[in-house]
């Protein structure tokens, strides 16, 4: 048998490391929270619908609970970026994640033992929409934070893997224990979930991160926000894209898409495989981006929109199910390409004290429009058919990504070395020493 074991240099012996130098304890906390979090939200949402329809609710009440969680979401996500801001990132987003646990224990509880009510299952997505607007600009990026600049690209794409497998495996699996025990059981374990990534979050070695300047107050902190986006014409440019880029990709794949699965492609099973196959993509990209590193990380970054398109005109036509797998597939990598360039492009050029309130204009603009743009996909596709409705949706991607492109910045911006971001006159975080997470616990990369 071979020995690996290593002389140390100091008269021991050195065991195999079995994670990569970068992967420090920070990092290795961080990863495991987000895994363990997105297997058990994975599944919740399924679990959610089928408890609003277990108690006699319609399709319109399912969509109501579903709404309720997004409103909160986009209402307090700036605030949510100005409070991670002022206070600890990690206190922040261990307080959302003990909020996601109250809320969906008492959601199982109530479903478990057949007294949900409807407004009652509303109110408590509400609070679970509400921890998410906090958890998220407090959250995103920071896992790069906690890596050195050169290896930002491979950590992050590393995150992405292991977030979108854990989505996967979670919303399989959540499917399957729906139907054997019931969706009360399910949000328990997604309760459960939450407690253990707030856990894990509160182990996190935050005493060499100096503590933050005293701010004059909530509003100059969105100010400050503010004028931080609108100084950077790449930042503004691709924000503006994809507020609409995601309103259409979200209207296409949750309203057109089941219509015509089940009037073209033989129901919901196929369409559960093409959403299955973009997962995988998403999987496919992050593995790709440990490889590679683009020089022009906004420019490669934004032609990776370009294939969003695809699923809305392969639906339009409506292409066989094995090209629209393909398609599905090829769209997950690109996105994931998109979504790991654009959080190194942040991590880069934005100010470590001013990053979640960036991140909350960033998620603020991603998600304002999508309620209307489903609520109106419905009276759009009445009005001049859905086989118009889906050509248009591709055209607007493309036509916007096309308009991303023309913005210097966006095709000029360029990888440094260091990775790390500018500072204007701030106190810097060195590179490896950050303590939070990427995670989101949901939406991620724009148009995820």
């Amino acid at each position: 048998m071979l020995n690996t074991d290593r002389a140390d240099g100091r008269g021991g012996v050195r065991r195999p490391r079995r994670l990569p130098d970068w992967a420090g304890r920070n990092y290795t906390l961080l990863t495991s929270a987000a895994v363990v979090a997105n297997l058990g939200s994975a599944g919740s949402l399924i679990a959610a619908a089928f408890a609003v329809l277990g108690t006699g609710g319609s399709a319109t009440d399912v969509g109501l609970v579903a709404t309720a969680r997004t409103v909160p979401l986009v209402v307090f996500l700036l605030i949510g970026g100005a409070v991670a801001d002022r206070l600890p990132r990690h206190r922040v987003m261990v307080a959302a994640n003990a909020l996601n646990c109250v809320s969906q224990g008492l959601f199982a509880l109530l479903v478990l033992t057949g007294e949900a009510r409807l407004w009652q299952m509303a109110v408590l997505a509400a609070l679970g929409g509400t921890g998410q607007a906090f958890f998220a600009p407090a959250s995103e990026g920071m896992v790069l934070s906690s890596v050195s600049g050169e290896h930002s690209g491979r950590a992050f794409a590393f995150f992405r893997m292991s977030m979108n497998g854990a989505n996967i495996g979670g919303a399989a699996l959540g499917g399957a224990l729906v139907a054997a025990v019931g969706p009360g059981w399910v949000l328990a374990i997604d309760a459960a979930a939450f407690a253990v990534a707030g856990a894990l979050r509160a182990f996190l070695d935050v005493g060499h991160i100096p503590e933050r300047a005293p701010t004059t107050g909530l509003l100059r902190d969105l100010r400050d926000g503010w004028r931080e986006v609108v100084s950077r014409p790449w930042l503004w440019a691709v924000i503006g894209q994809f507020a609409v880029v995601n309103a259409v990709v979200v209207a296409a794949e949750a309203v057109y898409g089941p219509m015509v699965a089940e009037e073209h492609l033989g129901g919901p099973r196929p369409w559960g495989l093409a959403l299955a196959a973009f997962g995988a993509g998403t999987v496919g990209g992050a593995l790709l981006m440990m490889r590679v590193k683009p020089r022009r990380i906004l420019l490669t970054g934004v032609l990776c929109v370009f294939p969003l398109a695809l699923p809305s005109a392969a639906l339009a036509v409506p292409v066989p199910v094995p090209v629209l797998l393909l398609v599905m597939f090829g769209t997950g990598i690109a996105l994931e390409v998109f979504g790991v360039l654009w959080m190194v492009a942040l991590h880069q050029e934005i100010p470590e004290e001013k990053f979640s309130r960036v991140s909350s204009y960033d998620w603020f603009g991603s998600l304002a429009i999508t309620p209307a743009a489903t609520a109106l996909a419905g009276p759009v596709q009445d009005l001049i058919g859905r086989t118009a409705a889906l050509w248009g949706c591709s055209a607007l991607i493309a036509l916007l990504t096309a308009a991303a492109l023309c913005v210097r910045d966006v095709r000029r911006l360029t990888r440094r070395s260091s990775g790390t971001p500018e500072r204007r006159g701030a106190p810097e975080t060195a590179p490896g020493t950050g303590a939070a997470s990427a995670d989101a616990e949901g939406p991620v990369g724009r148009a995820g």
